[in-house]
């Protein structure tokens, strides 16, 4: 079983944190998000957040380590922010950007231009003879996971040759030909 919940999150400085009316807010460096919770007791003191859960019910031990991942998520973005990057692997495929939109040239007969939210700061790598890499970062770890995903979704890797839109480091399994 696992025993998420019961570890306090140290809040490091420059960090604030505010709880009222099942909601907790984090501001810092990077900006601010919300959370609201429930069925769970948060306590800041001395630069420690501990959440208790007030019974043993199966409900209550979930959202007790749900709540504990969703906050250590939120200050840590505020504090350090997250980055996903995402390789384009194929003949021709190319990635560029003006301020938010992303344009994807990914074997299709148009170009894909996508409006990314303002929260998230996209970047385009492009170095010869590599493949080309955007670049997410924001303080929100949902919204950069969600966003790096739907990019991903537009030419998902195929299993022959690998071509396709994978997040960098991540491994395709490779299938065998028809001459195999």
């Amino acid at each position: 079983m696992s025993r998420i919940g019961k570890s306090p999150i140290t809040v490091p400085e420059g960090v604030t944190v505010d709880i009222k009316d099942n909601v907790i807010t984090a501001k810092g460096k990077l900006g601010e998000l919300t959370q609201t919770f429930s069925d769970v007791e948060i306590t800041v003191e001395d630069g420690t957040i501990t959440l208790n859960r007030p019974s043993e019910k199966k409900d209550h031990r979930a959202k007790h380590g749900l709540y504990r991942a969703l906050i250590a998520n939120m200050i840590e973005g505020v504090s350090k922010g997250f980055t996903k990057e995402l390789e384009l692997v194929g003949v021709g495929y190319r990635a560029s950007n003006q301020g938010n939109k992303l344009d994807l040239a990914i074997g299709f007969s148009h170009n894909i231009v996508m409006d990314i939210a303002p929260e998230v700061k996209v970047e385009t790598v492009t170095e010869k003879g590599k493949n080309p890499i955007v670049k997410l970062t924001s303080h929100d770890k949902q919204l950069v996971g969600q966003v790096a995903a739907k990019i991903r979704g537009f030419r998902k890797p195929e299993p022959y040759k690998g071509k396709g839109i994978k997040f960098v480091g991540e491994e395709i399994r490779r299938k065998a030909g028809k001459s195999a």
